[in-house]
């Protein structure tokens, strides 16, 4: 029975398990939470909520494209007063980013009266506060993943999102949940997070009068560039959530976002092996090891590929239940089923194209990342405009998601062949040989054979 327990307790120990533990945890509660909304507010109120989150998520997705990755790997294994300007640096890097997202709102704030659209018109009043509340917790989430602390990382999740669950369950059983207590309570829930972090020394604040303009510019020469890993599946969330919103409807974009929740499924591993492996990724590369790293590389993108084979599947046979537990029976009828079906094949593609994305940051090509970014725009909106002037619908924006993921893969591919020779389709067979290599392990280990 110790044996056992030891065993358990050796994986949770496993900064590869507690990132994925966390990230599933995280994922539960943000669905229990969209289904409480889906079930308590309108069709339209739900898509102008949407639209109002995807305005402020795109503010948290440049700051964090800008700094996280920037962030661990300068500050991943250094001490004394080179972590200390590096954190120091990093912080004044996002005052400034706030503070110019403050100075925008104020013009913006006046001319949201000149619009007609309700989340257009909150997200143009007030889409500076989300950055203001959240930049401690945010810098804390850095400091927490560069020191590999995934249980605290964790813990800053629950109080961010478990608060904001626990609040809209009491309003729903109150029957209070509106538009307007979803957003005071998704503000609040930040709030407290970040007011937490302070307390518990989690954001490395102080060493803010460490930094220098030397270790600042340095920061920000390679964040400029490496945002381009992080930005790219909510800038063409964006272009499609505008699409949609302005095109189609509110109530359509409720529809499609229902489906698009279900991917957290995908997102969970991808973030989670993303935030654990690039500390070795670039441990490799930065001790030369070459070969370890580009086989590390293709161990991540065959196995997480092999490892969703299954769960597309699944997802593929059972579109129709699943929708129907998210969002109710109403939604059955919808679109909302085929287009879980189409967004989960194209899902399929995502491993090779984060991963290839975080291998160019790693061997200090950021500046491919950034170019390809805006080619796989250009390439995203060619590809909606035709299919809206084919089908005027949501099926083609949706399918218009493939054509910059394969763009995407095939820009990075190079720059990283040309790193060490290697063919794209043996990442898919390193990653079957060690799926089917960690299974006999695992039975092997858990039933205590020799």
């Amino acid at each position: 029975m110790l044996k056992y327990l030891d065993k358990i307790i050796a994986i949770f120990k496993n900064v590869h398990f507690q990132s994925l533990f966390g990230n599933g945890v995280m994922a539960i509660i943000g669905l229990v939470s969209l289904a409480i909304l889906y079930r308590s507010l309108s069709l339209p109120e739900v898509g102008v909520y949407i639209f109002v989150l995807t305005i402020n998520g795109l503010m948290d997705t440049l700051r964090g494209g800008f700094l996280t990755i920037t962030f661990i790997k300068f500050y991943s294994g250094t001490e004394g007063e080179r972590a200390e300007k590096v954190a120091g640096s990093a912080w004044m890097l996002g005052l400034a980013i706030t503070a110019m997202a403050v100075i925008i709102n104020i013009p913006t704030y006046f001319l949201a009266n000149f619009f007609t659209d309700k989340g257009t018109v909150l997200s143009l009043k007030y889409f500076s506060i989300i950055p203001v509340v959240t930049l401690p917790s945010f810098m804390a989430n850095c400091v927490v993943q560069s020191y590999k602390r995934f249980d605290r990382l964790l813990i800053l999740r629950v109080l961010n999102q478990g608060t904001f669950a626990l609040v809209i369950f009491i309003l729903a059983i109150l029957h209070k949940v509106t538009l307007n207590t979803v957003l005071l309570t998704f503000v609040g829930a930040n709030l407290l997070s970040s007011a937490c972090v302070l307390i518990f020394k989690w954001t490395k604040i102080l060493s803010v009068r460490f930094a220098d303009r030397k270790t600042t510019i340095e920061l920000f020469h390679f964040g400029k560039y490496a945002m381009g890993t992080n930005i790219s599946s909510s800038l063409f969330g964006l272009t499609s959530t505008f699409i949609v919103n302005f095109l189609i409807g509110p109530a359509a974009l409720a529809t499609c976002n229902l489906s698009a929740k279900f991917l957290q499924i995908i997102e969970i591993p991808l973030l989670s092996f993303a935030a654990s492996g690039m500390p070795i990724l670039s441990a490799q590369y930065n001790n030369g090891e070459k070969s370890e790293l580009m086989y590390t590389l293709k161990k991540l993108v065959g196995m997480l590929s092999v490892a969703l084979v299954p769960i597309a599947v699944f997802v593929l046979i059972f579109a129709e239940p699943l929708i129907h537990i998210m969002g109710g029976k109403e939604y059955v009828s919808t679109e909302a089923p085929n287009l879980l079906r189409i967004m989960i094949v194209c899902s399929l593609l995502w491993p090779a194209d984060r991963f290839f994305a975080l291998a160019l940051d790693v061997i200090h090509l950021p500046k491919i990342n950034f170019y390809k970014i805006w080619v796989m725009l250009i390439v995203n909106c060619i590809a909606i405009a035709i299919g809206l002037a084919l089908y005027k619908s949501v099926y083609s924006i949706t399918i218009a998601m493939v054509f910059p993921t394969i763009v995407a893969i095939v820009m990075a591919y190079k720059p990283l062949n040309n790193f060490s020779n290697f063919k794209f389709w043996s990442v898919y067979i390193i990653g079957y040989k060690e799926s089917v290599l960690f299974v006999k392990d695992f039975t092997k280990s858990l039933f205590n054979k020799a």
